[in-house]
């Protein structure tokens, strides 16, 4: 399985890089955090209400970035409490889509595909969009003011289950084969 040996490599890389001692660039492995989460958890609801300041002040290009840190920052709380440190968006997006497939989380993926990056071409994802608007001259965005309703739907709702995986009492086992135990 291409993911497995992809987040294998990853814990590998970052344990050595931390031993080392240079910043890892992955995951790693750490002590739970369910304040962490909480405080991640804030951090996403904060960015909610800084999404309805732009949009009033016209600020469309901002809110695409916005969304996908809330979202991100949901992941981020996510891994927290499991006990994982991530410095890594890609990765942070790959093992919570190993974690969903393999039942091990109840988190929609429809939230973790939108902070995933797509190596096609041809297919457009929630991070290109995020970079378009961060990076091209453009101000108003006109697709942008058409997903507002619908993305800020999404975006309380992965806070609301990422809320409901922290404050659950329910423990989420990473297989230690990820680890190379």
């Amino acid at each position: 399985m291409e993911i497995e040996t992809e987040l294998k490599e990853c814990f590998k890389t970052a344990k050595k890089q931390e031993e080392k001692g240079i910043k890892h660039k992955g995951l790693l492995i750490i002590q739970s955090d369910k304040e962490e989460s909480k405080k991640y958890i804030e951090k996403a609801k904060q960015e909610l209400k800084l999404c309805e300041l732009y949009k009033n002040k016209g600020f469309d290009y901002k809110l695409p970035e916005e969304w996908f840190y809330i979202l991100y920052y949901c992941g981020l709380a996510i891994l927290s409490k499991i006990g994982i440190e991530s410095r890594s968006q890609k990765y942070t997006a790959l093992l919570l889509e190993y974690l969903k497939s393999k039942d091990l989380l109840n988190y929609d993926e429809k939230f973790i595909q939108m902070i995933k990056v797509s190596s096609k071409k041809e297919e457009e994802s929630e991070v290109d969009k995020r970079e378009f608007a961060r990076y091209s001259s453009a101000i108003k965005i006109e697709q942008v003011k058409e997903r507002y309703e619908d993305m800020t739907k999404n975006c309380k709702q992965a806070v609301s289950q990422a809320e409901e995986v922290i404050y659950s009492k329910e423990k989420i086992i990473i297989p230690k084969e990820l680890f190379g135990i």
